[in-house]
């Protein structure tokens, strides 16, 4: 979510509701409750079916383009949907239930946003499908690329990783939550925007837009699934169906700029900022609108035309690679932006803390001073809190290197000596900027263990490393978010806690079967396919590179890939430097890098859903920035849920009735 729609949300009626005289008087007739009673059997269960679902729906996103956007505000759109529809059906039934307060939601958001972010970050798209054997033969004979370094896909050595590295990250940063909530008052935005939404479905003026959301919701939810439905009914063999349907003409299609009807991308569209759909789409134009058919046509000249399609030789080398320049130009940069303002503003609190009178630290206002009490009222141990960090540790430093014997103890007792330091850089910049630099802490770790183990072992050593420091730095700014939540919601931190360690718990079961449902049922890995998994190749060969690896690389790919490392790096400092109203138009690097790898179809599937925001705002800007999450939730959950029968369908040998193909007239005539 970009600062744009966060100030618009944050300017709208449901956190407006909480700040007015009603509001304000809705939530002060009764005291926040306990924590013990804000996570309830109904709670759990809401949490857990919501983040099931939308486990499914990202790693679907993960599998075929690797962009998975902010479904924070989402999740909490479904939460709310979810207990209404729940508590309806049991008081039919004769059942009456608790009322639903908004320290429920929260509590139940925080715990399907931790289930469903393991699919996210839990590495199946990315450093632990890299170990696979279909990646390391794209990845062709560069140096250390070795059949001894590739690791099936497993369910139970997944679930066994996912355990034993996830929970460490969780108690990293909890002794710092105060300082970083209650003192520095960071914004956390993604985590400020869900509270907005959160205070605005229980506030008495804000019912009657939470109603008109759970209609949207359903309505939009409905007609995504029975589309899903409808389209596979006409997918039953190979290019058959409506997911690449020729509006721009064949030459375009055959370059993939076609539109696909995902729901899913056009939900996520909607979410996005305009300028990461524009960014997606300016990559598509320049990588398949112009650089690949360019370079095609120097096949036999750049590059052999022997090697198979996929090989680091062919002109996939110069697709992955100038995809890595892209993405390192753009994740240096914003991890120095992002340490320089966390350094400027902590030295900056330092110095404004020593010159800070009495009078100063009473200036609060009664809804400050609330959170704040409630915030610090049921506090977490501080020992409890290290106690726990160095168990986890201590596990994981004995099992991590037994499942891996190329990453030696000594590199994971490194992990984790340095990891709160990084999850403090990382939640702290996350707080100022809304930026999560978790992936590229990753990155770094993974040229550091991969140059430091050598050919031999350093790319299975640099992968692993990769999702260790990742998973921590990761899972301790997500906490961290959903704190802030917490004390704008007034909901209790050791609620928040409790919710985040079963949704962890839940999503390092859960993600490893509904990765195998996608592994077991689709091509994955298949570049030519619909679960292309682009990042899993991105990872090896960032791998290679570590261990020296450049030789793989076709003629001039290295001086292309200096130039969009250049290119990158201008563009975030023209962006940063530039005027508000020309830096908003500047390119995201990060975003114009996806397609080059995965094609063009899902940018334009990502614009549309920006043309339907715009046109939404136009027609009712008022409402648009409430409105807009419960549409997209409803488009997305729609398409995602039809992925769970649709699988079981194929795994029973169910194939679909129809097959709907598009071709040129001049085959008929």
């Amino acid at each position: 979510m970009d600062r744009g729609e966060l100030d618009e949300l944050l300017n709208s009626e449901g956190e407006g509701a909480e700040e007015s005289p009603a509001g304000r008087a809705g939530f002060a007739r009764a005291a926040a409750p306990p924590w013990t009673k804000q996570i309830t059997a109904r709670g759990i269960v809401a949490g857990s079916a919501v983040g099931i679902v939308y486990g499914v729906i990202v790693m679907k996103l993960n599998l075929t383009t690797g962009l998975v956007p902010n479904l924070n505000v989402s999740a909490a759109v479904s939460a709310f949907v979810f207990v209404k529809a729940l508590t309806k059906v049991l008081r039919k039934a004769g059942v009456m239930s608790t009322p639903f307060t908004r320290e429920e939601n929260t509590v139940i958001q925080t715990c399907a946003v931790a289930c469903y972010s393991i699919a996210v970050g839990g590495g199946f798209g990315s450093y632990l499908l890299a170990l696979n054997r279909k990646t390391y033969e794209q990845a062709g004979d560069a140096p250390g690329n070795t059949p001894e370094s590739t690791r099936e896909p497993g369910i139970g050595w997944m679930t066994g990783f996912l355990f034993v590295s996830s929970f460490v990250g969780l108690l990293a940063l909890v002794p710092l939550r105060k300082i970083m909530i209650v003192e520095y008052k960071l914004t956390y935005p993604s985590g400020t925007a869900t509270a907005a939404l959160i205070n605005g479905f229980h506030t008495p003026t804000g019912d009657g837009i939470a109603k008109k959301q759970v209609r949207l919701f359903t309505k939009f939810f409905s007609i995504s699934f029975l589309w899903a439905f409808f389209q596979w009914l006409y997918s039953g063999g190979e290019q058959c169906g409506f997911l690449q349907f020729p509006i721009f003409g064949f030459s375009a299609w055959k370059n993939s700029f076609y539109f696909d009807f995902s729901m899913s991308y056009i939900g996520a569209g909607m979410i996005c900022s305009h300028l990461v759909n524009l960014s997606l789409l300016l990559g598509a134009l320049l990588s398949w609108g112009i650089m690949w058919p360019l370079i095609g046509g120097r096949e036999g000249d750049w590059f052999p035309s022997t090697p198979p399609e996929s090989s680091m030789k062919s002109l996939n080398g110069y697709k992955v690679f100038i995809s890595i320049a892209l993405i390192l130009g753009d994740g240096i940069y914003n991890f120095l932006k992002v340490l320089y303002l966390t350094t400027k503003s902590i030295c900056a609190r330092m110095n404004k803390k020593k010159r800070k009178t009495f009078l100063e630290d009473e200036n609060q206002s009664l809804d400050d001073l609330r959170r704040n009490q409630v915030f610090a009222r049921e506090s977490i141990p501080i020992w409890m809190a290290c106690a726990g960090y160095a168990f986890a540790s201590i596990i994981s430093i004995a099992v991590i290197p037994i499942m891996f014997p190329e990453l030696k103890w000594y590199y994971v007792v490194a992990a984790y000596v340095l990891a709160p330091a990084l999850g403090f850089c990382n939640a702290y910049g996350v707080g100022l900027t809304d930026m999560n630099m978790a992936y590229n802490y990753g990155k770094v770790a993974l040229f550091v263990l991969a140059a430091s183990v050598g050919k031999d072992s350093g790319v299975v050593a640099g992968l692993i490393g990769c999702g260790l420091i990742k998973s921590i730095v990761s899972i301790s700014s997500d906490l961290m978010q959903d704190f802030k939540t917490g004390h704008l919601t007034l909901t209790s931190p050791r609620a928040m806690l409790l919710s985040q360690a079963i949704g962890t718990a839940l999503g390092c079961l859960v993600a490893p079967l509904i990765f195998f449902l996608f592994y077991d049922t689709f091509d994955v890995g298949n570049p030519q396919g619909e679960y292309k998994a682009p990042y899993a190749i991105v990872y090896r060969n960032m791998a290679l590179l570590g261990t020296e690896g450049f030789s793989a690389l076709p003629q001039h790919c290295l001086q292309l890939c200096y130039g969009f490392f250049a290119f990158a790096v201008v563009a975030n400092l023209a962006r940063d430097l530039s005027p508000k109203h020309i830096g908003n138009w500047v390119p995201l690097p990060m975003a114009m890098a996806v397609p080059f790898l995965v094609g063009a179809y899902f940018a334009i599937d990502m614009c549309v859903g920006s043309f339907i925001v715009f046109a939404y705002k136009k027609a009712n800007g008022e409402e648009a920035g409430l409105m807009v999450p419960a549409v997209a939730s409803g488009l997305i959950c729609g398409d995602g849920l039809w992925i769970l029968p649709s699988s079981i369908l194929a795994l029973a040998k169910v194939h679909p009735p129809f097959c709907l193909r598009f071709s040129p007239t001049t085959q008929f005539f």
